[in-house]
């Protein structure tokens, strides 16, 4: 975009029509480009309102694959489970995870708690003795004060647990906070925690104006909000399996060499965070599809699993392995806050589908899925690199992507896709085919 030394003013109370104009006036081809942007808007008017309304100066729309993971056996319930991604082979390892472990007894969960976690930092300027020393007739204050937020979420469960004050002085000089704990039933409860902390943040400055030891501006408000960082909104996800079950996994393998080298895999994660970042973001790529497709926050799942690896002081993997006898159990413990009401959960027609295709789990059965899925994905990717090595699978799932690049005809893609079977996928070497063939730039018949 050429810097012509003026501001947009108004961009979000364009038209949408408005709004395509101005911004493609700046791309080489504007009328294909509206066109291609209108081509994603959806034809019926009001389902496209609706998507309009998530977000800000919306000009269209941008598909991603729903897929399916079916075979998903969670606690002894079997799942079709939803996904939402992009990455080719994400899905496939998921479902071959997921049918290689059902006759296994599937994916055990065990839920560690649920408590979400939020902060008013605040600088303090008076007797910090005496704050401590009256802060519980204000933790008191503070709960009851905040009932006409919290009457709804008790009803159903929640509310506030406790409220904590925390002195940070040492790292700098007045810095302190309330650590809040809650308990949100069955939503996220983002909205119902920052809407809580802010009335404390009120609360306290009133209480604060009453108490004559202290001095008028001895308390400073600097933020209220949650945190995603939830340890102990925690869940625990595994499989298990005699050795003797895992023969054969890969041709030729004994089971026992196999947990061996897969056990191998997880340790070098365990040692090397170069490793441990690429490991973890493999479990993601099924917790986040699960997670995309039910209408949460991708973004405040990733967060908080980043930082929890991180705090053992340097970042680690969130599976591990257990060996015993003849024993192999492989294990997931990670830390995320879903909901199934709040968000897109009652609004986006598809987060709606996809929770009833999941016969309509509560907050906590949605983490043993998204946990489960999210094993599935780390095992196959463990299995493949101690292995056969990655890209053998993944290249193959690729292999349909290339072609569509190269603009191979329809026609003519089970030829190179069987041309493949036995040799090794790569951009360059279905390139050289294709030109071989005469395939690229071909009208097809």
């Amino acid at each position: 975009m050429e810097n012509d030394q003026h501001i947009i003013y108004g961009f979000s109370k364009k038209s949408r029509d408005e709004k395509l104009e101005l911004v493609t006036r700046y791309l080489a081809d504007p009328k294909s480009a509206i066109a291609l942007f209108k081509s994603f808007q959806h034809a019926n008017s009001k389902m496209q309102r609706l998507l309009e309304e998530f977000s800000e100066n919306t000009i269209t729309n941008f598909p991603l694959p729903y897929g399916i993971c079916p075979n998903v056996l969670v606690d002894g319930k079997i799942y079709m489970v939803p996904m939402v991604i992009e990455e080719s082979s994400v899905v496939a390892a998921a479902a071959g995870s997921a049918k290689y472990w059902f006759s296994r007894g599937g994916f055990k969960t065990e839920i560690i708690d649920t408590e979400k976690i939020g902060q008013v930092h605040f600088l303090w300027k008076d007797d910090k003795n005496l704050l401590f020393a009256r802060f519980p007739a204000l933790k008191e204050r503070l709960i009851k004060e905040c009932f006409h937020i919290t009457e709804n979420m008790i009803k159903r469960g929640g509310g506030i647990i406790d409220i904590k004050l925390k002195d940070l002085s040492e790292r700098e000089p007045g810095l302190m906070q309330l650590y809040c704990t809650f308990e949100t039933a069955q939503s996220m409860g983002a909205n119902f925690i920052n809407s809580c902390l802010e009335q404390f943040a009120a609360t306290f400055k009133q209480w604060h104006l009453l108490q004559k030891e202290f001095s008028e501006d001895g308390l400073e408000i600097i933020m209220c909000i949650l945190s995603n960082l939830t340890p102990n909104c925690r869940i625990k996800c595994y499989v298990e399996s005699d050795m003797d079950r895992l023969n054969d996994i890969v041709p030729g393998w004994s089971g026992k060499e196999f947990a061996r080298r897969f056990c191998l895999g997880i340790r070098v994660a365990e040692l090397d965070p170069f490793r441990a970042a690429t490991h973890n973001k493999g479990i993601f790529n099924g917790v986040d599809a699960v997670v995309l497709a039910t209408g949460n926050d991708f973004r405040a799942v990733e967060a908080c699993g980043h930082a929890y690896a991180s705090l053992p002081g340097r970042y680690t993997p969130l599976t591990k392995t257990e060996l015993s006898d003849n024993h192999f159990r492989f294990i997931l413990e990670i830390p995320f806050a879903l909901g199934i009401v709040g968000g897109l959960t009652r609004l986006h027609p598809l987060v709606k589908l996809s929770l009833e295709l999941l016969e309509s789990p509560s907050a906590t059965e949605l983490m043993s899925i998204a946990a489960a899925v999210g094993l599935a994905n780390n095992f196959s990717a463990v299995k493949s690199l101690v292995t056969t090595g990655i890209q053998k699978g993944h290249m193959k799932m690729h292999l349909l992507n290339i072609l569509k690049q190269l603009k191979v005809p329809e026609n003519r893609k089970e030829e190179v896709i069987d041309y493949f079977k036995d040799k090794v996928v790569s951009v360059s070497a279905v390139r050289q085919l294709a030109e071989k063939w005469h395939l690229t730039g071909v009208t097809e018949n």
